[in-house]
């Protein structure tokens, strides 16, 4: 029987409608498909995905000390994401992943009908590819919108087409956000479980997937109460798909938000160091047009992260106290004070503030007024400062916080390897958050005191042949300049007797040194700048003047290590270096740096003897605190404490067999005094660092740190130490035909 015509015109009609409602999709994908409502990536960027890749910072054993990055990404493979990342994913955000072809049909049709209330229908790859291409430029409008979802099926359907699932599903979670800055599940896991992703447990692996439906709602650092729901969401979901077990589900319910933060926004472990070496790297990543911040190299350094570790611990230990010390001291008296009377240095918040580019701000805006200047100055305005309590948070002038930041004190701290010159640790400041200045790199220069007079002792022993028993007559001496005297003399104004090199150099005496340098002749200082130089200080720091055998130039922590660590390595200087090797995001070496400079600047024999008087230091001379109390470090160690003129600078520098450091304590100005005679000494300023770190150092045996006795040369006769040993001749009085002695 034939159809009614209003029936067969309806028929007619509905067919019509859907093949050319069919027919309009099909030619709107494919005039999106050739970019007519915008242009589309090409084959080449969906087969090469380009993605700002952060460049690592590894430390000496492989592992991640930090990051160069604009956004903080790191791409690993498949085989190094932990099996329940996948099955997490999956069955949260697209349990047809595997079997659809990118687009999800039956998805697709329940979100249009349920008008999205009962979920959407973006799968894995339609997200991969808006993570890829469309992250940053969403539209705004509404036909924008609808127009990127056509283009996201588009892709979508390409990616599938050259791509695996694996392949897929990996690129995603190394495109994903989880964090404001952190991307990829790298990143995330590094971030918020401090591990990597292969090592993720099911519960971990649930709280980041849970963030991907809102980084910050779930955030279990901002919103643990949310994260803990939304964790428990996602293992309901496994558990729903079969990728979990009832009894798993519940146990694992039961366990709190637990995570170890490390914020992608910190400057991660050795923040100074991270800054020096981005700086040191520019010329290297110009030359070869390489982007530090966007191409993913691999940049093998030197720094051992245990050793890092302790470093920076041990400053955080030592500081507090200290600061603590420098405040009671002074009270309310201004500690900036002239070396020469002690007077208070008039202005001196003032002239600090002028350096400002706040005051520089306020002086275009009131036309150099100044006292329109100091008033805004002087009024509160609400700021955070720092403290060894934590941050304070509060109302203060820029005239009072100028005044509190320039009573903290700071700290520089470097450890080198002297046989083969390796950075193992660098900590340039107390907080890398509020002060940025590096007090360790060559360019850091504070006077460095009696940390000098070991390299002016080993200049003697090596060109005039004494030993550590040579004996000089504790007296002052005096030095003529062009016309001009220079007469030093002991801090407690001591004098008398006759004392050997060693005991010298283990009390650190005035007298005894003046002497030693006197010893040397006219040429003194030549001879003795020249000597250091090899020792690695840069040339024309050193003024060619007798007080230097005192310390009085200003030199680096860096350059102290340096020069100390060819009495270490048998006399054999070795130039500081930090970077092993830079490889391309593919593991492609670009460059190797194992060319080191060196120089046998001291025989073994004369070394060695510098060494052992070095030990003298902490076994009964200044640097004897290391010794016993809270510290007690036992071993083998040298050391030389060092203390500046007004206890501006406290510096120590401990030696081991393998390992030399320099530690440097003091307030970024150095017109800030520390007072008290025991307070600004370096033995207690800068020791306690040097101890607390190698004391840790040394029990932890992975290190490789040893405190055990250095090897005496071959043929080297120890009785040169016995300076009781008369018959021997060990105990005698300088040569009197060594030039310029006593004159």
């Amino acid at each position: 029987m034939a159809l009614p015509d209003y029936k067969f015109s309806f028929i007619k009609r509905f067919w019509l409608f859907l093949l050319g409602g069919i027919m309009s999709v099909l030619l709107l994908f494919i005039l999106v498909g050739f970019g007519l409502f915008g242009e589309m990536p090409d084959v080449e960027d969906l087969e090469n995905p380009k993605n700002s890749l952060s460049s690592e910072i590894l430390g000496d054993d492989g592992t991640i000390l930090s990051s160069f990055y604009l956004e903080n990404r790191s791409n690993t493979n498949h085989k190094n994401i932990a099996p329940c990342v996948f099955r997490a994913l999956v069955a949260t955000e697209d349990i047809r992943f595997y079997s659809h072809s990118g687009i999800d049909v039956r998805g697709t049709f329940r979100a249009i009908a349920g008008l999205g209330m009962n979920g959407g229908a973006s799968t894995i790859t339609q997200q991969l590819s808006e993570n890829m291409f469309y992250r940053i430029d969403r539209p705004t409008t509404k036909i924008g919108m609808v127009m990127q979802k056509f283009k996201e099926w588009i892709i979508a359907i390409q990616l599938e087409k050259r791509f695996t699932k694996t392949e897929i599903i990996t690129l995603y979670l190394n495109t994903v956000p989880f964090s404001g800055l952190s991307f990829g599940i790298e990143s995330a896991s590094r971030e918020f479980f401090n591990t990597p992703a292969k090592n993720l447990k099911t519960e971990q692996a649930a709280i980041l997937i849970g963030m991907l439906k809102a980084n910050h709602r779930y955030s279990p650092k901002f919103n643990p109460d949310k994260s803990l729901s939304r964790r428990n969401t996602v293992l309901e979901q496994m558990n729903k798909y079969d990728f979990l077990s009832n009894d798993s589900l519940e146990m694992l319910k039961a366990l709190p938000i637990k995570i170890d933060y490390r914020s992608s926004e910190m400057d991660g472990m050795s923040p100074y160091f991270k800054f020096y070496l981005g700086e040191y790297l520019k010329p290297w990543c110009k030359k070869r047009g390489i982007n530090l911040y966007r191409s993913g190299l691999k940049i093998y350094t030197t720094i051992n992260p245990k050793l890092q570790q302790y470093a920076e611990k041990a400053v955080s230990q030592h500081m507090p106290d200290l600061q603590k010390q420098f405040y009671q001291t002074w009270g309310k008296d201004a500690p900036w004070r002239y070396v020469t009377d002690y007077r208070v240095i008039p202005n001196f918040i003032e002239n600090a503030l002028k350096r400002t580019a706040r005051y520089k701000e306020l002086s275009a805006e009131f036309g150099n007024d100044e006292v329109k200047i100091m008033a805004a100055l002087k009024k509160p305005i609400r700021m955070t400062l720092f403290s060894w309590r934590g941050d304070i948070d509060t109302l203060m002038s820029p005239y009072d916080s100028m005044a509190y930041i320039k009573k903290i004190l700071m700290a520089g701290f470097i450890a080198i390897q002297p046989e083969s010159g390796h950075v193992k640790a660098w900590v340039g400041g107390i907080n890398h958050k509020y002060f940025k200045y590096d007090h360790v790199n060559a360019n850091a220069r504070r006077q460095v005191g009696s940390t000098f007079k070991p390299i002016v002792y080993a200049t003697a022993i090596d060109i005039n042949q004494m030993s550590p028993c040579t004996e000089f007559p504790r007296e002052r001496t005096v030095f003529i300049t062009d016309g001009q005297e220079w007469s030093p003399q002991n801090a407690d104004g001591k004098s008398g007797g006759m004392w050997t090199m060693a005991r010298g150099l283990a009390q650190s005496d005035n007298l005894i040194t003046a002497q030693v340098m006197k010893s040397l002749g006219g040429n003194a200082p030549e001879m003795v700048v020249k000597f250091a130089e090899r020792l690695g200080i840069k040339p024309g720091r050193i003024p060619l003047v007798p007080s230097i055998c005192l310390g009085t130039m200003e030199l680096s922590p860096i350059e102290m290590a340096s020069a100390y660590s060819a009495f270490s390595n048998s006399g054999l200087w070795v130039e500081p270096s930090f970077l092993l090797r830079i490889e391309d995001k593919d593991g492609n070496i670009l460059e190797d740096f194992n060319t080191t400079k060196t120089d046998q600047v001291l025989s073994a024999e004369k070394a060695y003897t510098v060494f052992r008087m070095l030990e003298n230091v902490v076994n009964g001379g200044t640097g004897s605190r290391i010794r016993g109390g809270k510290f007690a470090v036992e071993g083998h160690i040298a050391g030389k404490t060092g203390t500046t003129q007004g206890s501006a600078d406290g510096w120590f520098m401990g030696l081991t067999e393998n390992l030399v450091c320099a530690t440097w304590v003091g307030a970024d100005d150095p017109t800030v005094r520390i007072r008290g005679t025991l307070i600004g000494q370096g033995a207690n300023m800068a020791l306690p660092i040097y101890a607390y770190f190698i004391k840790a150092a040394l029990a932890d045996k992975s290190t490789g740190i040893s405190a055990d006795e250095l090897e005496m040369p071959d043929g080297f006769d120890p009785g040169i130490f016995d300076c009781n040993r008369k018959e021997s001749g060990n105990s005698k009085k300088a040569p009197a035909n060594i030039p310029g002695l006593g004159e």
